[in-house]
């Protein structure tokens, strides 16, 4: 079944850059149209359905807002995706509580972007696809979904996600109010959880513990590791206030213990050694051994012809230049005695001939 996709915005490259972007998902389902303008939209729109329309804000004529809702009248099931270039969070709010699918600002992200639509869509996902689970690992990914399903309730949060460290989401609850900037927000997040797994290593402890909050935005976010390979993240709504913040962090704690335990009943434990073994003398000593074979391996490994060839020359050249440093030491040798002109005589030579004043004395 074909997917209508109508792009509207009086700057061409904008046109440009968001058909370009939407064709390297190479799906041959999905229809572009272009309009730079409110009103041939909607005369677009009175010939061909709509399924997502792609919409700047601010447009010559009518508003993107306006021309949403005019387009929804005529199919209400439309998806839509407005861009703007004013940061003003009233205008995103609005733009959000007039029912857009994801608002983003310029210069536009494009892989959550590709992600928005894929999702609007309902087309498989490729931008960020969902972990393939069978049989028995289904079943247990499900205990960990009823595990963030309790907590959700239990803290009243949003949502809450546990991800991996490729980015991708095990599992989930709930939803982000505005969900259009998914894959940067946990891409972002899983870059702060490799540092924190670095920063638990340069501060030698014996387990990754760390936690980080974030507020003030849309949601009150908190992360938190579960394993090196894993993490959970907590979405919602004053879960960082100041009377509320230690109670939801203790409760998320607790909560990553029972996550860990079922990570481990799949197999899937992530562990990783933070602080030296007993035995790192041996370890240190087998690494020591292990960087040394390449270089025997190098020593005893014939030059190429090429190289042969160079050090040949070099031991040439340095035979040469022994030979003129000879040279010329015989030669200070030989001839340093000798005055430098015929009309002049040594001192040696004016004592021999009686020439030095005092010397007949």
């Amino acid at each position: 079944m074909d997917r209508n996709i109508l792009l509207v915005d009086d700057q061409r490259d904008i046109l440009r850059l968001l058909r370009s972007t939407l064709d390297t998902l190479k799906k041959p389902e999905i229809k572009i149209f272009e309009a730079p303008s409110g009103e041939e939209a909607l005369l677009h729109s009175a010939r061909t359905r709509v399924d997502l329309l792609v919409s700047d804000y601010k447009l010559p004529g009518m508003s993107g807002i306006e021309l949403m809702h005019k387009v929804r009248a005529r199919y209400p099931e439309v998806k839509v995706v407005l861009i703007s270039g004013i940061t003003d969070r009233k205008v995103r709010e609005e733009i959000l509580n007039a029912g857009a699918l994801a608002v983003f600002d310029k210069p536009i992200p494009l892989a959550d972007f590709l992600d928005v639509v894929e999702r609007g869509l309902g087309l498989v996902q490729t931008i960020f696809p969902p972990e393939k689970l069978v049989g028995k690992e289904e079943e247990r990914h499900a205990r960990v979904s009823d595990l963030l399903a309790n907590f959700r309730q239990d803290v009243n949060a949003d949502a809450v996600f546990l991800l991996n460290e490729r980015g991708l989401v095990q599992a989930r609850t709930g939803k982000l109010r505005d969900d259009s900037m998914e894959v940067s927000l946990i891409s972002t997040l899983m870059a702060i959880h490799n540092i924190s797994l670095k920063v638990a290593r340069h501060n030698h402890q014996e387990s990754f513990n760390s936690y980080h909050v974030f507020t003030g935005g849309d949601h009150d976010l908190l992360f938190v590791p579960v394993t090196p390979l894993y993490a959970l993240l907590v979405a919602g709504n004053g879960l960082a206030n100041q009377d509320r913040v230690l109670e939801t962090l203790a409760s998320l704690l607790a909560m990553r213990g029972q996550v860990e335990k079922s990570l481990k009943s799949m197999g899937v434990t992530g562990e990783l050694q933070l602080t030296p073994a007993k035995d790192v003398p041996a370890t240190a000593a087998a690494q020591t051994q292990i960087a040394q074979k390449p270089a025997e391996k190098l020593a005893a490994a014939a030059p190429a012809p090429e190289m042969e060839a160079l050090l040949k020359d070099a031991e040439k050249k340095k035979k040469q230049a022994s030979n003129v440093d000879d040279f010329w030491d015989q030669a200070a040798e030989k001839h340093g005695n000798k005055p430098v002109s015929s009309d002049v005589i040594s001192l040696e030579e004016a004592r021999k001939l009686g020439l030095v004043p005092g010397d007949g004395k």
